[in-house]
């Protein structure tokens, strides 16, 4: 293999860690991208002195990004892995014990997906934290394999390590121990052996499911002897005589040619099975694109017999196109028989959400809608959680296809604009949706609600800031995930806030596939008046335009604190969208349509005029007239990094405190989501196209140069 010169492996599907490279010492281009390769770029691919071309996009990468050496192109687009920096540098050693964790299982993809940035406290999956500190450790049912890491003993303020109900083997490492504050070790359900070691009295350790727990490894696996053992057979150069004189010199060579013919034999069977691993990979990617040509994997399915049943085919854990699913039919005229959706560890069971919701009181309630009541509820470590519970009324129909549509979605879609799924049940005539909570609610709360609600309207700052993490969602499901999906309901209370007041777009109960054609045509229109766009509630007609005006209007209500449709106001400013095309003729009329409670000042009412044309452009009549939503992040991101307010405060809108020493201003600035390493000059509000995200011309076709009220007609 040292003479390969060449190795191109781009869009195979393949998955796990990179090899070691120490042995390619010729390799001078190398492809890989548009797989899904996990775990860190191995120091042995850096090191290779002839290496000319590498191509790393679009893979699932991790930990810092690999320095290579001087004169090799390396083509590797940002954010297309998941590195903790954008750019060469050292991770936070959190960062880097985590990976020497889950190396020995694999580098698995489940986690490469979702551990983002530099930082294990900020919503890792299976990672708690509390001030700063990892408590509890929760890899429950992920599926994992492979052994438990003794680096997990250098985590020394976890509390709790559940590692139960997979496929680990080996040894409970001695290491775990000594962690200090340790109360509790679930590892119940697993292949471990061996000797349990010696924790505080204090300690849980929960081991049932190991029958082989207690068991050297000789016992229970019949394993050959160890390398103490006395080896009957003599090994050659053990002190025997006989490589001496011409019958030895036979005897060596002979063992010789059989050594080399058997690891040639080896290697050989290796690269067979490679290539058939290879085949059936790629027979079950296309058989699965022909069973679901558009990969709409939650369907129902009637088979026109009197015992109806409900085929529902879920993506497994893998969220990427080709992925096999898994399908359970079950009779739906036995309420009582539980159904059960596989998509990765995400089935809660109905008790499970009983308890955490004090059986769904009516303290716990956080809101209500077409769809259900959500609560809140808190997870046996800490974790809260809002539950989404389906009305017995709308269990048919109309609320069981929006059920479906929303876990369809939210398995294949993962974007921090996005609230995540953490789990759904079925059980008898129970739908519930399991989310991330989102302590402030809704967008909705602060725009309009504010007064009764005790809450302090949001400044300008803050509201674009909204405005930017909703257009980011949005960008994404419209083009930037594996599919090009529509929202058709966003709204602002459809878009949820966090504590640090940045947004995620929720509620995908009307998401549908984006149509592979120009548009596609709704016989049931779905939506809320006054965001519907004029084709889409006149013909039904959908494309992903029709998100946009939506946001338009959403913007239009960032900037005037009125609702879309405001009963209260008179019938000609009853709708916004047609109010603020008036408003917009002339400076003074715009001025007074502005929030009151939005301190104006001349960078204010710049930065208010340029979102006001730009939610104009959205709204306009025709939708090829409106622009595409990563032109909308183009507009608002460079307002997020221009923006310079003239009384400065102890915070700007990234919430970094003045008065902080630099590294902490520094690490906090690098937790903000928003912030772009694209370099904008101030004389301009649209960014070049070499730092924008997707190819998206600056002023598409149709976008007029300025908008006046006669896009209105």
């Amino acid at each position: 293999m040292t003479l390969l010169k060449e190795v191109w492996l781009h869009s195979n599907a393949f998955s796990g860690p990179l090899p070691d490279f120490s042995g390619l010492t010729d390799l001078r281009s190398l492809s890989l991208r548009d797989n899904m390769f996990t775990g860190p770029v191995p120091v042995s691919l850096l090191n290779l002195k002839s290496l000319e071309v590498v191509n790393l996009t679009n893979n699932l990468l991790q930990g810092p990004m690999p320095a290579f050496g001087v004169g090799v192109a390396v083509d590797m687009v940002k954010g297309s892995n998941n590195f903790c920096w954008p750019s060469p540098g050292q991770c936070d050693p959190r960062v880097n014990t985590f990976l020497l964790i889950v190396s020995s299982m694999g580098y698995p993809q489940r986690f490469a997906e979702n551990w983002k940035g530099n930082d294990p406290c900020a919503d890792w999956i299976g990672v708690t934290c509390s001030n700063g500190n990892i408590t509890v450790l929760n890899f429950q049912k992920m599926g994992l394999t492979g052994m438990i890491s003794p680096e997990i003993a250098t985590l020394k303020s976890l509390q709790r390590v559940i590692l139960a109900d997979k496929n680990l083997t080996g040894t409970i490492p001695e290491e775990l121990a000594t962690l200090p504050a340790l109360t509790v070790l679930d590892v119940s359900n697993n292949k471990l052996y061996g000797k349990v070691p010696d924790f505080k009295v204090n300690v849980l350790v929960n081991k049932n499911g190991n029958p082989d727990i207690g068991k050297d490894k000789s016992t229970s696996s019949g394993a050959a002897p160890s390398q103490n053992s006395t080896n009957p057979s003599p090994s050659i150069g053990s002190g025997n005589n006989g490589s001496s004189g011409p019958h030895g010199k036979k005897s060596s060579t002979l063992i010789g040619v059989i050594v080399f013919s058997v690891i040639g034999g080896v290697f050989v069977i290796f690269l067979i099975a490679l290539l058939l691993i290879c085949i059936y990979r790629t027979k079950q990617k296309q058989l699965s694109r022909v069973q679901s040509p558009n990969a709409m994997v939650i369907h129902p399915r009637h088979s026109g017999s009197d015992n109806e049943s409900m085929k529902i085919t879920v993506a497994g854990s893998s969220v990427s196109v080709g992925a096999i699913s898994e399908t359970h039919t079950l009779p739906s005229s036995e309420p009582s028989e539980i159904q059960m959706v596989e998509a990765g560890n995400m089935v809660i069971s109905i008790q499970v959400l009983r308890n955490v919701t004090n059986n769904f009181s009516q303290e716990n309630i956080l809101g209500q809608g077409g769809f259900g009541t959500v609560y809140k509820g808190e997870l046996h470590d800490g974790t809260k959680i809002a539950v989404k519970r389906m009305e017995s009324g709308v269990i048919a129909g109309k609320g069981l296809t929006e059920f479906k549509s929303e876990i369809s979605v939210l398995t294949k879609v993962r974007h921090r604009h996005l609230v995540a799924l953490l789990g759904y049940c079925l059980d008898g005539n129970e739908r519930l949706l399991v989310y991330e909570y989102m302590p402030q609610g809704t967008l909705s709360r602060y725009l309009f609600n504010w007064p009764e609600e005790g809450l302090k309207p949001l400044e300008w700052t803050k509201r674009l800031t909204i405005a930017l993490d909703v257009a980011r969602g949005v960008e994404y499901l419209h083009g930037l995930a594996h599919q090009s999906f529509i929202h058709r309901d966003l709204k602002p209370s459809n878009i949820l806030l966090g504590d640090d007041m940045r947004a995620k777009v929720a509620d995908f109960g009307l998401v549908r596939l984006a149509p592979e054609g120009k548009f596609s045509i709704e016989t049931r229109i779905a939506g809320t008046f006054g965001y519907l766009a004029p084709e889409y509630a006149v013909t039904g007609r959908v494309t992903t335009k029709v998100d946009v005006f939506s946001f338009g209007v959403i913007l239009m209500e960032l900037i005037t604190g009125r609702k879309a449709l405001d009963e209260s106001q008179p019938e000609e400013s009853m709708h916004l969208v047609t109010w603020f095309r008036r408003m917009f003729i002339n400076k003074d009329t715009f001025r007074k349509a502005i929030d009151p409670t939005i301190d104006l000042s001349e960078e204010t009412l710049a930065s208010v005029s340029t979102v006001a044309e730009l939610a104009g452009h959205c709204c306009a009549r025709e939708p090829y007239q409106r622009p595409d939503m990563g032109h909308t992040v183009n507009v608002l991101s460079s307002l997020v990094e221009l923006w310079k307010p003239s009384d400065q405060s102890s915070e700007d809108i990234f919430g970094i405190d003045l008065e902080m020493s630099l590294p902490q201003a520094l690490k906090k600035w690098q937790a903000y989501e928003g912030r772009s390493n694209m370099e904008s000059s101030s004389s301009s509000l649209l960014p070049s196209l070499d730092n924008t995200q997707t190819s998206i011309p600056t002023r598409p076709y149709g976008f007029a140069e300025s908008f006046t009220s006669a896009d209105g007609r």
